[in-house]
């Protein structure tokens, strides 16, 4: 699913906001909140979604403490981008989803391949 899929998506309202300054032990993350298309106990969150740097960003729900209304961004289109501050616990896991361009070796690969290497060659007799 691209990143336009996940914009064209229903936001994701449920989440309960909260007034009054952020839990103690969290990290900010702003963005455009999206429904996971597939697990309910998860928030796909769309960082920098106008901008070059997109990232989707993906919490459980349970791991976000607070939720604060930001100024909304607005597409060439005039359209309005809804933004919230998402305030994640500190230790909770995260996952980043970041497209990159497949060539003769992909940069995070290239690390784990002497390893795997490693174990094919220890694995036959």
């Amino acid at each position: 699913m691209g990143i336009a899929s996940l914009l064209e998506l229903k936001p994701f309202y449920e989440i309960v906001k909260t007034m009054g300054g952020p839990p103690k032990d969290t990290v900010p993350f702003i963005g455009c909140p999206r429904q996971h298309p597939s697990d309910k106990n998860k928030i796909i969150l769309i960082y920098d979604p106008l901008g070059e740097n997109t990232r989707i960003l993906e919490f459980k729900f349970e791991d976000v403490l607070c939720v604060e209304d930001v100024l909304s961004a607005v597409t060439e289109a005039g359209e309005g981008v809804p933004l919230v501050k998402l305030w994640i616990r500190k230790g909770a896991h995260g996952v980043i989803l970041e497209p990159f361009e497949v060539e003769d070796s992909v940069p995070f690969a290239a690390k784990y391949q002497d390893k795997l290497e490693g174990v094919l060659r220890s694995s036959v007799p």
